[in-house]
């Protein structure tokens, strides 16, 4: 009798100790996972800023940067080629040549009209006027112009007979041109370019060789 007492006397266990623990690790878990959610939210946050980083800097190193374009002669032919006499020594011809106009931006060139002098020893020997155009996105502009070549005064040239009885005739060719870049046609910016090219007449086929720009 004595030992039931005292076996009933012991306090019961609770009975939702189980539950209790099951909802504190529950909790737990759904902590760490927001935890984990959020850290993950930042390193995507941070990803996409450095690819956006990224991006502007390549778009602002090719798509945005303004380069200058480039004037040059492609080729050239002569015809009708005379020249004058040892004593008297002198030339006339016509040059036909193409021209080019390289634009490597991404956007329009436009450029101002032109004057293309040609020159011998110093001396200009012919003058062809470019009229003002475009040049499209990342594109090359080709154009044909003829110009007279004449040279009358030996005396301002003493060297003009050596190079006739050797049958090679040095010119050089010389411009600036001036114009805009139109950069997605948002922005505007003004970009000139300079023609200095070098050729050789040859005299005997009335050839041009050697053309040579800078």
């Amino acid at each position: 009798m004595g030992e039931k007492e005292q076996q009933l006397s012991y306090p019961m266990a609770p009975a939702n100790d189980h539950g209790r623990s099951d909802t504190e690790a529950g909790g737990a878990a759904a902590s760490e996972l927001h935890k984990r959610k959020r850290t993950q939210c930042l390193i995507y946050i941070g990803l996409l800023a450095i690819i956006q980083i990224a991006v502007v800097i390549v778009f602002s190193l090719t798509v945005m940067k303004i380069r200058n374009p480039r004037f040059r002669i492609r080729s050239a032919h002569l015809t009708n080629f005379n020249a004058g006499t040892p004593a008297s020594p002198a030339f006339t011809g016509k040059l036909n040549a193409e021209f080019s106009v390289k634009n490597a931006n991404f956007g329009r060139y436009k450029y101002m009209d032109t004057t293309v002098d040609f020159v011998y020893r110093g001396t200009r020997v012919g003058e062809v006027f470019v009229r003002e155009s475009r040049a499209g996105w990342r594109t090359t502009k080709k154009f044909n112009v003829a110009v007279d070549l004449s040279l009358a005064n030996a005396r301002a040239n003493p060297q003009l007979a050596s190079d006739l009885n050797a049958g090679v005739v040095p010119i050089s060719s010389e411009a600036r041109m001036s114009g805009s870049v139109e950069l997605l046609f948002v922005l505007k910016k003004n970009r000139s370019t300079g023609l200095n090219c070098t050729m050789e007449i040859v005299t005997a086929t009335q050839q041009i060789r050697n053309i040579l720009c800078k």
